[in-house]
């Protein structure tokens, strides 16, 4: 147990973070782990699902003993790797699903934001509880606003408050929420099966574009999604999907 595992199934990897006995926090070591396991990837694999070992939590964030046994001047180095993961993560070639399995806070919580798709059950908490550290939430937290709109965004992050993800205000961040964790896995094979069916080149496209959309204004991102689709529009993959598709 410690460095996430990282198992391939056919289409599918899962990265498993793998500390249960402290929650699943992550090391920096850690962190550069998954952003391996999300650049690293072969050609089979078209979906990339995130979870946590054991049944108590997703992630706890940075284990203490990262900021613990920190230098004062170390800040730029610890949340540099962070956020080139959370990066590599929000970027990768292949749509990625955050599988909630518990508690899902600090750095794990921007992890789960950085995915394009969550999944959870009706019992998970999820929080930014940085300030009460005395450090800021940062990287990936930023996009919290466009899940919950700016006012709760604003409380998590000002309070450090941990909330339910079946909250009315909290529900936008989950994209399938099932009762129990019993019906978690079942939830995830349902996502992973949509998302086989489309060329693994358009959804890289199509997520090159989000990130586009994200960056920059509307007049930016049509220039941009005119290029893409002319440039996928070209491909083989493409034309033998239009060739098979049938309404």
């Amino acid at each position: 147990m410690g460095t996430p595992r990282v198992h391939d199934d056919g289409a599918v990897r899962t990265v498993t973070l793998d500390r249960p006995e402290a929650a699943n926090a992550l090391h920096l070591d850690d962190v550069d782990a998954i952003t391996g396991a999300v650049t690293d990837l072969p050609d089979r694999v078209r979906v990339v699902v995130v979870t946590g070992a054991g049944d108590r939590a997703f992630g706890a964030g940075m284990h203490l003993d990262v900021f613990r046994d920190a230098a004062p001047g170390d800040g730029r180095a610890i949340i540099t790797r962070l956020a080139t993961c959370l990066r590599a993560v929000r970027t990768a070639p292949v749509p990625t699903i955050a599988r909630l399995n518990g508690a899902c806070l600090g750095a794990a919580f921007e992890l789960a934001l950085a995915c394009d798709l969550r999944v959870a059950h009706a019992g998970v908490r999820v929080g930014l509880p940085e300030v009460r550290l005395g450090i800021p939430s940062v990287v990936d937290a930023a996009l919290l606003p466009r899940y919950v709109g700016a006012a709760l965004a604003q409380e998590m992050v000002l309070t450090g408050s941990v909330h339910r993800v079946d909250e009315p205000g909290t529900a936008p961040l989950v994209n399938r929420l099932v009762d129990s964790p019993a019906g978690l896995d079942a939830a995830v094979d349902d996502l992973v099966a949509t998302l086989l069916a489309p060329t693994r080149e358009v959804l890289s496209a199509q997520k090159e574009l989000l990130e586009t959309w994200r960056e920059q204004g509307i007049t930016g991102s049509v220039e941009a999604s005119v290029d893409t689709f002319a440039e996928v529009f070209a491909l083989p993959a493409t034309r033998d999907a239009i060739a098979r598709y049938r309404p």
